[in-house]
């Protein structure tokens, strides 16, 4: 069984567009780090760092919308499979939310060391 449409270059485009639509209407965490997103990439571009550490604050920002993304997808695959609590499903959810965790203490770290 293949379920996999044939590429299209625009459809696809429709695909993604489809996805970030869906998760700012339904995954409260990334709806807030994208609200957070429209404030602090002005903030990276208007600070004295140079550019390079702007790229890198950049970057890991965006790194954490991605993880965030990933993560509810694990969820929402978790939540297709199984309604019952199980613990490889609170395992995997957990999991996800810890790749998250990380990613906001990676973007943070760099800065508090481009501060310092």
């Amino acid at each position: 069984m293949n379920n996999k449409p044939k590429y299209n270059l625009f459809k696809n485009s429709q695909y993604a567009i489809d996805g970030f639509m869906h998760a700012i209407k339904t995954e409260q965490s990334f709806r807030i780090e994208f609200i957070i997103a429209l404030v602090a990439i002005p903030i990276i571009i208007l600070t004295p760092f140079l550019l390079w550490q702007k790229i890198v604050l950049f970057v890991t920002y965006f790194i954490i919308m991605i993880v965030e993304l990933l993560n509810s997808s694990i969820e929402n695959t978790v939540d297709l499979v199984t309604q019952q609590i199980h613990p490889l499903a609170k395992s995997a959810k957990d999991i996800g939310a810890c790749a998250v965790l990380f990613s906001v203490i990676l973007h943070i770290s760099c800065w508090v060391v481009f501060l310092l």
